[in-house]
């Protein structure tokens, strides 16, 4: 059974681009006191795992297939908390002065960018190296 190594470096590619999406939404949004349909921005997370239903073969007892690579699940709000500063003079302030913004952690949140770029220059190596492989192995069999 063949591994389509292209294919599961490409769906990691995938995963990884939406994942660096989010970031830089969590960041562009760390200092935004309302969004439009009303109340403070939620910083967000993707939740991914593989592209199989991995759960119904360990269930089943069946031997794993071949690898399909990852898939994004789904895009959660992080139940952050809510940082809270005294400015009376903000137009969304509320009655005790204080503005709310999103609980975005600027330290957290970069080292995942640092991670995600690492994850996917990997994923674009993985891609690299299969594709000399296989060129490797045309060279090969036309001898």
């Amino acid at each position: 059974m063949p591994v389509d190594a292209i294919g599961i470096g490409r769906s990691a590619l995938d995963v990884e681009w939406q994942r660096l999406q989010i970031i830089a939404q969590n960041l562009a949004n760390q200092n935004t006191s309302r969004i439009a349909g009303g109340g403070t921005y939620r910083p967000l997370r993707v939740i991914s795992g593989p592209a199989g239903d991995f759960s119904r073969m360990i269930t089943a007892g069946q031997p794993v297939a071949t690898p399909q690579g990852v898939r994004v699940i789904s895009i959660e709000a992080d139940g952050g908390n809510v940082r809270r500063i005294y400015d009376p003079g903000h137009p969304d302030a509320g009655a005790d002065g204080f503005v709310a913004y999103p609980g975005v952690d600027l330290a957290s949140e970069m080292t995942l960018l640092s991670k995600t770029a690492r994850v996917y220059e990997s994923n674009l190596t993985l891609i690299s190296l299969a594709q000399q492989m296989n060129m490797r192995a045309l060279e090969l069999g036309k001898r």
